[in-house]
């Protein structure tokens, strides 16, 4: 739907969920210094502290990452 980013909202019983926006191709800067098209997609996680704690949850959102840029992982 083209959405860059959005905040998702926790209905009970949810412990946590998860807002996945678009993917955007983004100028970066690769492994020799050069500029190139990368791409780009944000992911927020709303989180219901008195069942999943923040810091619990970042450490999920850096694996989440993670596997997403090395795909070939899930096939392990």
């Amino acid at each position: 739907m083209g959405i860059d980013s959005f905040s998702a909202i926790i209905n009970p019983p949810q412990g946590f969920i998860l807002a996945v926006g678009k993917i955007n191709k983004m100028p970066v800067i690769d492994n020799c210094d050069q500029i190139v098209v990368g791409h780009r997609m944000s992911i927020w996680m709303s989180c219901d502290h008195r069942v999943i704690d923040g810091a619990l949850g970042a450490v999920y959102l850096k694996e989440l990452r993670h596997l997403l840029e090395n795909p070939a992982l899930l096939l392990v």
